[in-house]
């Protein structure tokens, strides 16, 4: 089972160090002149490089309902450009859409397309949309991903006005790390707008376009770290203040105002962030940040990545709540219902008698206090008797604990947490005998938000694949362990392994795991029927969730707790 990931492609701006127009061919092959990557937005994108030239290839002749490799039905055009197209299309054998790049072998940016879809794919990130396909076949290089239904591009968000400073907090957070995890692999992304920041129903922020557009379109750069990180202060501008940082208008944005250079973010628009208006223009002004602060320009998505970590952390806005309306009393309530009355009249309610004011009620409210009068003495008179008998059983105890101490077992000594000294995933039963090693740290790093995951498969059973996968735990030495507590991002079955004595490293065969405990659920606190001892423990994996964000069966493990 292919088990890739990273970004899609957004194939519809032109770029480039001079502003280009991309003209859209407005006929496609099924008859649907639709352009939704906004092919005719320009790109300012600084010293994102040359261009190269389309090639001489011809688009292939391709139509809806055609289908590649006898899987993927072709369903609409979005965009025809450049000798190549993107389509909507259906994955039959999965039953789901995705989204399709096509362009003839012969193209000249065919091999490079392919070489980029193929490296960036090794990335893993949840945070690019994931490249699930790349085939040379029948004349045609074709490269398959995900489809995001629930996915709006910032640019849309964007149309409304700003973003809320939370929202743009987040997403330069996302951005500049999920780019910083790119650059550490030696993927740049050269080609990052609004058109290539998704934001999911769930609040999270994908990128798409990784590598792979850069390619399409022939773009290249000799310092592309600058490049990304100057496209995140353009991101996180434009999210500030609804304005392009540059003089010409782009992405259904105005741009800034002839002959005046680039300003401010809090100097375009009252209101906006101080932290956030600086770092936009830490990233985006070569010379550093504003004047009244001489903080050192960002040039890496690293630097970003820490400029983001020193910056006092925003909260989101506590949510508000609309206050109920006044209650309304009901016709039946005003005891009106069904009752005949004569158009225009209008009746006057009887007003009720005070409560209680009868001679019932005046005897009712005299027999209610003689009882909590009653009540409360017979209350009293047990309290002190219960403080009598407690002195003299306190005074008997205590001479017991005397002269009988030696006969009294010793308490039970109380949990305390244990230490995870290190941490490693462990695939037995996979091809490569690893399942994304790279975030293994973060189920026990004691921070919010992140997780380790497992890759994705067809079932919640792994496709059938293998009976599970899971992490090993490192304690440092041999000692008791009372309980482990493992919190998931969705409802997973989960056993609780561990390797007897210390062998002085983790053992590598399953059967040196006997199991001692499972569960299930999004958090699971496995406790062993027998005590033991042991350094190393498996945290074993055996049946996955279906993900929201993505719809896929994988693991996420969000933290784990071990204590005696």
């Amino acid at each position: 089972m292919a088990e890739r990931s990273t970004a899609a492609v957004d194939v519809a701006d032109n770029s480039g160090n001079e502003p280009l127009t991309a003209q859209a061919d407005q006929s496609t092959a099924d008859g649907v002149a639709k352009n939704r990557e906004r092919v005719t937005d320009i790109d300012e994108a600084q010293g994102s490089g040359g261009t190269e030239g389309p090639g001489k290839a011809s688009p292939p002749e391709l139509h809806s309902g055609h289908k590649l490799a006898r899987r993927y039905r072709l369903e609409e055009c979005v965009t025809r450009l450049d000798g190549f197209s993107s389509w909507r299309a259906v994955d039959e054998k999965l039953r789901r859409a995705v989204g399709v790049h096509i362009l003839p072998a012969d193209h000249a940016r065919a091999r490079s397309v392919l070489a980029a879809a193929r490296s960036s794919a090794l990335l893993g990130d949840p945070r690019f949309v994931q490249v699930l396909d790349a085939v040379e076949e029948n004349d045609v290089v074709y490269v398959v991903h995900e489809w995001l239904p629930d996915a709006a591009e910032l640019t849309t968000l964007l149309a409304s006005g700003p973003l809320e400073v939370y929202d743009a907090y987040q997403m330069v957070t996302q951005v500049s790390a999920a780019m910083a995890a790119a650059h550490r692999e030696g993927l740049a992304h050269l080609r990052l707008n609004p058109n290539a920041v998704l934001r999911t129903s769930s609040g999270q922020w994908r990128i798409r376009g990784l590598a792979v557009n850069a390619a399409l379109r022939g773009i290249s750069s000799d310092t592309p770290q600058r490049t990304d990180t100057e496209a995140i202060g353009a991101l996180l501008y434009a999210a500030l203040t609804q304005r392009w940082p540059y003089e010409s208008d782009a992405y259904g944005l105005s741009g800034l105002p002839k002959d005046v250079g680039l300003i401010a973010p809090d100097q375009v628009r009252a209101g906006v962030h101080r932290g956030l208006s600086e770092l936009a223009m830490r990233a985006l002004a070569n010379d550093g940040a504003t004047a009244s602060r001489h903080e050192s320009a960002c040039t890496t998505p690293e630097e970003m990545v820490k400029a983001i970590g020193e910056m006092p952390r925003i909260r989101p806005p506590e949510p508000s709540f609309t206050a109920p309306p006044d209650y309304q009393r009901t016709t039946y309530q005003q005891g009106t219902y069904g009752r005949q009355t004569r158009p225009g009249a209008t009746q006057q309610m009887p007003t009720p008698p005070p409560p209680l004011q009868s001679r019932t009620g005046k005897a009712l409210k005299w027999a209610v206090s003689a009882l909590l009068i009653a009540a409360l003495g017979l209350g009293s008179w047990q309290l002190a008797d219960a403080l009598m008998d407690r002195g003299g059983k306190s005074e008997d105890s205590n001479q017991t604990q005397t002269t009988e101490d030696n006969d009294k077992s010793p308490t039970k000594p109380a949990s305390k947490p244990i230490a995870i000294e290190g941490v490693q995933d462990y695939d037995p039963f996979g091809s490569d005998g690893s399942e994304n090693p790279r975030d293994i740290d973060k189920i026990y790093d004691s921070a919010s938000g992140t997780y380790w995951q497992t890759s994705y498969y067809a079932s919640a059973d792994f496709g059938r694949l293998k009976s599970g996968v899971g992490v090993i735990l490192d304690l440092g030495k041999v000692q008791p362990v009372g309980k482990v507590t493992i919190s998931f991002m969705g409802d997973t079955s989960v056993e609780l392994r561990a390797a007897s004595g210390d062998p002085g490293a983790a053992p590598t065969s399953f059967d040196s795991y006997p199991k001692v405990a499972s569960g299930s659920g999004s958090t699971v606190t496995l406790k062993p029927g027998d005590s033991f001892k042991s350094r190393y423990l498996l945290v074993w994996l055996t049946n996955l969730p279906k993900q929201v964000d993505d719809g896929q069966f994988r693991g996420r493990v969000l933290d784990v707790k071990v204590s005696s």
